[in-house]
């Protein structure tokens, strides 16, 4: 979540927290992100332990998934009242017969350990359920948002882990130019510092997702994200002398204190504690590098700022710049020809993005962000996430200056 940047990100970058709140405009697909990184918010907020698995006769849901992907529909799993973890034989499944076939031709897995690991797969309800998107029309609310994060329990404990930690975060601003603030931020929103990095099985997440995605319009296009996401977990653990089945993480797969999806890991971590490995579930020094890592791939700026509140004119041009992408795109000149009224001091040098945050029964509030705000949204796809990352790491901050 890098969402997934997340989206997955994020989850980087998971009931889900962002989901009910992240705005249209910012989801353009996960993660980096992350999600942890995946999609929702913290893709660990709403985990759950993994237990027996189960047999029993298909559920009729699930067959209807897998006719329509082209896959036998004889190995679903059963629905039962006793827990979420159920069985199927992934074999059987004619797309994962075939992804089976290509890790062995194009990475050189033997077939038949593959097989032997996909028949200890099992099908999680509780990640599909968890994926699918918040229900339409419900009203966003960044106060509401705000309150999940910049809380006194997150606000205490981040202080006492940037004490701990001061000298890495002083060691990633200085070598990627990240404040520490920010990276801060990122651990208290994603895994409350490492206090919930998630429960589920990466394996029987990511395959969840990667084969029987639930009925989406952009069912196909996460489907394929999710498959290259069980590839590079299986990449991962080969290179690392790891049992895929010891990788935990959220519903979409998001591992570690940072919750960055495997693809993330592999790309952007960094052994940051210099013991020779690369380990976010173990080491907040290495989750603390490879944030920093993360955003300085992701057009992070040394030295620019973040964020400005701004107000807009009524009858102005200005709502054609809402939802133009993740990006910083617009020079001030071009904000304020549109109608937006920028306050004194903001630089004038810099690249802008109009953001909106809508606030339950209260007025939209409007900010102007730059190159460095957009990094933290590939990080997750979405405004509010960014801006809660924002405004936590300054809470913290101020925290333990009193």
């Amino acid at each position: 979540m890098t969402r997934l940047h997340s989206l997955l990100a994020s989850a980087l970058f998971c009931a889900p927290l962002l989901a009910a709140f992240t705005p249209t405009q910012a989801e353009t697909s996960k993660v980096p992100a992350q999600a942890g990184a995946a999609a929702k918010a913290t893709a660990t907020t709403a985990t759950k332990k993994t237990g027996a698995r189960q047999t029993g006769s298909p559920r009729p849901e699930l067959k209807k998934t897998a006719l329509k992907a082209g896959r036998p529909a004889t190995a679903a799993p059963p629905r039962t009242a006793a827990a979420d973890n159920e069985f199927t034989n992934f074999t059987h499944w004619r797309a994962v017969a075939e992804f089976i076939d290509e890790m062995s031709d194009q990475h050189g897995f033997d077939r038949d350990a593959l097989r032997e690991q996909f028949r200890r797969v099992q099908y999680r309800d509780e990640v599909v359920r968890l994926i699918n998107p918040a229900p339409a029309g419900k009203a966003k609310n960044w106060t509401a948002y705000r309150e999940r994060f910049v809380e006194p329990k997150r606000l205490n404990a981040g202080a006492v882990f940037w004490n701990q930690h001061e000298q890495a975060l002083n060691r990633a601003s200085a070598e990627f130019g990240v404040p520490a603030q920010i990276i801060v931020g990122i651990l208290g929103v994603e895994t409350m510092f490492g206090q919930s990095t998630g429960k589920f099985l990466v394996m029987d997440a990511l395959t969840t997702l990667a084969f029987a995605y639930p009925d989406t319009p952009n069912r196909e296009t996460r489907m394929a994200y999710f498959r290259g996401e069980l590839k590079q977990a299986l990449l991962y653990a080969r290179e690392n002398d790891t049992d895929p089945f010891d990788l935990k993480g959220s519903f979409a797969g998001a591992i570690g204190w940072p919750q960055f999806m495997p693809g993330s890991i592999r790309k952007f971590a960094v052994d940051f504690d210099g013991d020779g490995r690369i380990d976010l579930r173990q080491s907040p020094v290495d989750a603390i590098g490879s944030i920093a890592s993360f955003l300085s791939q992701h057009g992070w700026v040394a030295g620019q700022p973040l964020a400005f509140p701004v107000t807009v004119a009524t009858d102005a041009g200005w709502p054609e710049m809402i939802g133009q992408g993740l990006q910083a795109k617009y020079s001030l000149q071009d904000l304020e020809q549109a109608g937006v009224v920028v306050p004194d001091g903001v630089p004038a040098a810099a690249s802008y993005g109009l953001i909106d945050l809508q606030d339950g029964e209260r007025p939209v509030r409007y900010w102007i962000g730059t190159n460095n705000f957009f990094a933290i949204t590939h990080y997750n796809r979405s405004y509010y996430y960014a801006m809660a990352v924002i405004e936590l790491g300054q809470a913290i901050a101020r925290q333990r200056n009193r």
